[in-house]
């Protein structure tokens, strides 16, 4: 998550996705795989400066799923990057 600062929010998504794509470019996970910006990027308009436990981005879903499943199925599918950069995290 990055943070991106303008009062227009499409200029706001154009600047990160100038920035995901120069990333993309620049950044090898593995060494026969080159990395590729998705193409998505989405915007949280913030109300106030960012401090101290500011809110700065928000997602809610519906989802039938207990919560424990919900977030091993989109958020601990176990293929996150959580370690160093660039290196696989690990597993306890």
């Amino acid at each position: 998550m990055t943070l991106w600062r303008d009062t227009d929010v499409e200029r706001a998504i154009e600047k990160a996705e100038a920035e995901a794509w120069t990333y993309a470019r620049e950044t090898t996970w593995e060494p026969e795989r080159v990395t590729d910006y998705l193409g998505l990027a989405q915007a949280y308009a913030l109300s106030d400066k960012p401090s101290d436990g500011a809110e700065v981005f928000s997602l809610m879903r519906t989802s039938d799923l207990p919560p424990a499943a919900y977030l091993d199925r989109f958020f601990d599918t176990g293929r996150e990057y959580q370690g160093d950069v660039g290196g696989p995290a690990e597993l306890a």
